[in-house]
């Protein structure tokens, strides 16, 4: 058995020898129950605010202590975290404007139950000044540990008795992740991941099944229950499907409670997530009124565990199909599915065509998406054209809210994603109005073209020295109206959705004052856009056919008049349009780029191996 060296801080670890020692020392991960502690937060540095909300979220009372900034009078002037200014000036975190006292704040800070002693500190930032003369971060560690206050210190482990972990809260779930210090940065990666993998209102169904179970108790229904059965630390116990006997008095008052445990051990956790208190009411009741009986004979003695699994699986499907017809409504999903290419769907939306019972779709959806649907799921593409754009988007809107009434699973299909210029908005606020609940309503992203476009025109929307920001606008208002036109900036890359029908305004727009701002004497205010700024027309992005249209602003409208339209298609104006593109030696006004190299990606393959060569 090993033995505890008297001169060593530290037990030794039994799973492993001298030879294979690790790198690190596990801790002991607790959730520890603050309300009305007293945390004490020393510095000013912008992490104070994370504590402070770390604090407050536990029912504990964070108290700052930093004296400001030489020439400063107040936090708000001292630069500190807006958030954090937020909460001292409505009083939920006190701040005190001076030096750290480690021989008298610890000790006088604290609760009165607690001998005034405080129940953490938190050291964020010491620059000079923060704490009294001769101190420093080792030495009010050191303090605290003598005096067993659980202190941390930022960025110092060694000088730690605790660390804060990376938490997913979820209501009364949470979910805490560390690397011991190994991971840098990878434990919120981590806790991400885990949060994402979770079923949507996990947290609700917790507090929802803990009053079912607080409810069992107060009706007086519980069995005895065996050590650790309320400890979240524990796996379930041996009791879940222990044998029961029929008839024992005893065993039945707590049949309630072990079902609801069956319940939350076998239950997936997505339909944990949505069930509701009466549904599992409604499903333990046909629970207990099925046991016991068969053919009106008592018979003896029953293994649980068999009753568990015929009764929970009958009555899951059975529950599941009540709640179907009840709320009576299918699934509306509003999914964009790219600039044209099938491999630059999501995963999401690919599944939603292979699986939604209708599809109605927008008419500038390429054939490569829709060649993905299957044969027997009806498709009908939307009457959109010129005048009629907003008679077809209330036809497919009544259209679609037909078919979730009937219970269907309609996937709205629209080209790139649908809150840029798809008009995706619009329609889940119609939804809303016409009583779709919002668990009813699914919006899946998709690769907006106004990104994705020029990337496979090889123009950078963004790079260093050429341009530090995009914008992306839309040419044609609501009722056609044109927009309020961009000024210009010359490190800026503006990208125009359904801009190409009305070039000759939109130039004209850009390039000199409008109308209004003639009327209103505003056309000063604006700065035009230089004539020869470089532009490209892309039309049809990522589809076999893709034409770009390389000139610049005194040339498009020309251009477009010679060459014709290919739409879909989107304007791209700004420096950026020539960052990478090599003109040729015979100067042109305008320049004609067929076709697309494809996402071939044995050709990368190839590629990649020819490296290691």
């Amino acid at each position: 058995m090993p033995q505890l060296d008297p001169q060593s801080s530290q037990p030794p670890d039994p799973s492993t020898s001298d030879s294979m020692a690790k790198s690190y020392q596990p801790s002991l991960l607790t959730a520890l129950h603050c309300h009305q502690h007293i945390h004490l937060i020393i510095g000013l540095s912008p992490i104070a605010f994370s504590r402070a909300q770390s604090s407050l979220l536990a029912n504990a009372i964070p108290i700052l202590i930093a004296p400001l900034p030489d020439g400063t009078q107040s936090v708000e002037d001292a630069g500190v975290h807006h958030n954090l200014v937020t909460l001292i000036n409505e009083g939920r975190v006190k701040h005190l404007n001076r030096a750290f006292n480690p021989e008298k704040d610890p000790f006088e800070l604290g609760r009165d139950e607690v001998g005034k002693v405080v129940d953490a500190v938190f050291v964020v930032s010491t620059p000079e000044g923060t704490l009294a003369p001769g101190w420093t971060r080792e030495r009010v560690a050191e303090l605290c540990r003598r005096n067993r206050i659980p202190i941390n210190v930022l960025d110092s482990p060694q000088l730690s008795t605790f660390s804060l972990l990376s938490v997913h809260n979820d209501g009364p779930l949470q979910i805490g992740v560390t690397t011991n210090g190994m991971g840098c940065k990878l434990a919120s990666r981590i806790r991400r991941e885990l949060a994402s993998s979770l079923p949507k209102g996990l947290g609700e169904a917790c507090e929802r099944l803990g009053r079912v179970r607080r409810r069992i108790i107060e009706e007086g229904e519980v069995p005895e229950q065996g050590e650790g059965e309320g400890d979240d630390s524990l796996e379930q116990g041996r009791g879940l499907n222990r044998l029961v006997l029929e008839g024992s008095v005893e065993e039945r008052k707590g049949r309630r409670m072990r079902f609801l445990a069956q319940v939350c051990e076998y239950w997936p956790l997505k339909k944990l997530a949505g069930v509701t208190e009466d549904e599992v009411r409604a499903v333990w009741e046909g629970y207990l009124r099925g046991e016991g009986q068969q053919n009106g004979t008592h018979k003896g003695q029953q293994n649980e565990a068999i009753l568990r699994e015929q009764q929970i699986r009958a009555q899951v499907d059975q529950n599941g199909s009540h709640t179907s017809q009840a709320q009576g409504l299918g699934l509306i999903i509003l999914a964009g599915s790219g600039p044209g290419h099938p491999s630059l769907l999501s995963r999401a939306t690919h599944t939603a065509i292979l699986t939604a019972d209708i599809i109605l779709a927008d008419k500038l959806v390429p054939s490569g998406v829709l060649d993905l649907i299957p044969r027997r799921t009806p498709v009908q593409i939307a009457r959109k054209f010129p005048g009629n754009a907003d008679a077809a988007q209330e036809e497919f809107l009544t259209l679609a809210l037909s078919h979730l009434r009937q219970g269907k699973t309609v996937l709205r299909l629209k080209q790139g994603d649908p809150f840029i210029y798809g008009r995706g908005g619009e329609e889940v606020a119609f939804f809303r109005e016409h009583g779709v609940p919002e668990e009813k309503i699914v919006v899946l992203p998709g690769v907006t073209s106004a990104l994705s476009a020029p990337l496979f025109a090889g123009i950078p929307a963004t790079q260093r020295d050429v341009a530090d920001q995009v914008l992306i606008c839309t040419g044609t208002g609501k009722k056609g109206k044109p927009p309020a036109p961009p000024e210009y900036v010359p490190s800026r890359t503006v990208v125009f959705l359904m801009a190409l029908h009305r070039i000759e305004g939109l130039v004209a727009e850009l390039t000199s004052p409008t109308a209004e701002e003639l009327e209103n004497s505003k056309g000063g205010n604006r700065a035009f856009w230089p004539i020869n700024t470089p532009c490209a027309v892309i039309e049809r992005a990522s589809c076999p056919d893709q034409r770009v249209i390389r000139t610049t602003l005194k040339w498009v409208v020309q251009a477009i008049e010679v060459e014709g339209s290919r739409p879909p298609g989107l304007l791209v104006v700004g420096r950026a349009c020539e960052a990478l593109w090599t003109k040729g030696g015979k100067e042109r006004s305008w320049v004609v780029e067929e076709g697309f190299r494809g996402l071939e990606w044995e050709g990368v393959e190839r590629a990649l191996e020819g490296l290691g060569e």
